[in-house]
């Protein structure tokens, strides 16, 4: 796993964050907040909010127009499924399932798509254990 992980982070770019909180004070904020901080531009996925992180945000992955290195869930991994089936369909380079979630059904979605797929990791605390950063 740990080759996988540094090799999306050093190729990625742009990672669209399903579930990305309004309120700074939890993970699912403070996370793509550090991971923003050094340099990746960060897309949030909320079903309501209109910005955050100064970033327009939108409702599903499937209304993101941009091209998606990394799909980053903070949603529950009964949800993770159906979120890498849109992650595959939208052509998104990798599903990463944040610290705490695993879903197997998900690894074989996102797989069968031919994406990349991390799970039960933390995307900052990664970022910098191998110090990548893009700024």
């Amino acid at each position: 796993m740990p080759d996988v992980i540094t090799e999306l982070l050093r190729s990625a770019r742009t990672i669209a964050v399903v579930g990305l909180s309004t309120q700074p004070w939890k993970a699912a904020h403070s996370v793509p907040a550090a991971m923003q901080a050094a340099g990746f531009r960060i897309i949030p996925v909320h079903p309501s909010a209109e910005q955050i992180l100064g970033e327009k945000a939108y409702r599903s992955l499937l209304d993101v127009p941009d091209k998606i290195d990394i799909v980053d869930v903070f949603r529950p991994e009964q949800e993770a499924p159906e979120i890498a089936e849109q992650a595959v369909r939208v052509g998104a380079g990798a599903v990463w399932l944040q610290l705490g979630l695993r879903s197997e059904r998900a690894r074989e979605i996102a797989e069968a798509g031919g994406l990349a797929y991390v799970e039960d990791h933390c995307i900052a605390v990664e970022r910098a254990s191998r110090r990548i950063t893009l700024t």
